[in-house]
């Protein structure tokens, strides 16, 4: 398939990593719907990209909205054969923190998040793309999960956030060997350090500090990198089961 065949769900389209995606899948020809809790951002972002993008509100942890949302986007495009989980939370915290040990809810919270949502969303696809017409390698759709090198290298203060990363691609393998009877693809990418909004937000000395880590460029990744890594899984039908770390080559250190 071809990014300009995509009828592409992006979760957390209303910004960063899933925002570049879904402008890419637009510019590239394909109809893209943003999955966001944020309504104004999400709404706004779809009509910023034009015609080929719409957007449904959805909390990713609720599974009612999720089937909702996926019902709403199908009927949008006319079908689903990409999803790409980009929804989530940093959730940074210590153990053992200065005010006591982290709270088991903000754990809970941080899980229910990244990782049960994106299964939540992976499931609700799912169901859509096994009654997709077979292209002629017999395939249907393609699942995308952000996982992170948090996941490989989790820092100090990222229980919560490398657990629900290595969740998301300890889970990849399972699934896609669980969808290939439906001819359903599934892969991970395991971003670095990117140029999101959140960091953005950050003094221009700490970003060029941590660009700086990077091997090899040494610099923030770009979303549209995110977003190309995206197109190539998507076109490249032999890519299944696989976590593609997208990340200069850095390796984390403690803190």
């Amino acid at each position: 398939m071809k990014l300009a065949d995509a009828r592409a769900v992006v979760t957390g389209g209303a910004s960063g990593l899933g925002l570049a995606v879904a402008r890419h899948i637009a510019a590239a020809g394909g109809r893209v719907t943003l999955l966001d809790v944020q309504e104004g951002p999400g709404v706004e972002a779809a009509i910023a990209i034009g015609g080929h993008a719409s957007f449904a509100k959805c909390d990713v942890t609720s599974e009612t909205e999720v089937s909702a949302a996926m019902q709403t986007a199908r009927d949008a495009m006319g079908s689903i054969n990409l999803l790409v989980n980009c929804a989530g939370v940093i959730g940074a915290g210590r153990v053992l923190g200065k005010s006591g040990p982290m709270a088991g809810d903000f754990f809970t919270r941080v899980v229910h998040i990244n990782l049960v949502g994106t299964f939540l969303c992976d499931k609700a696809a799912a169901a859509i793309m096994q009654h997709n017409e077979p292209s002629a390698d017999g395939e249907c759709g393609v699942i995308i999960h952000t996982s992170s090198v948090a996941a490989f290298e989790g820092q100090i203060g990222q229980a919560a956030y490398a657990a629900t990363k290595g969740g998301v691609m300890a889970m990849t393998l399972p699934i896609a060997r669980e969808l290939a009877m439906f001819g359903i693809r599934v892969c991970s990418i395991a971003p670095g350090i990117f140029g999101t909004p959140m960091l953005a937000a950050m003094p221009q000395d700490v970003q060029d500090s941590l660009g700086k880590q990077v091997p090899f460029p040494p610099r923030l990744g770009r979303p549209e990198e995110f977003a190309a890594m995206v197109q190539t899984i998507f076109e490249v039908t032999y890519l299944n089961g696989e976590t593609i770390r997208l990340d200069g080559a850095i390796r984390m250190q403690p803190k």
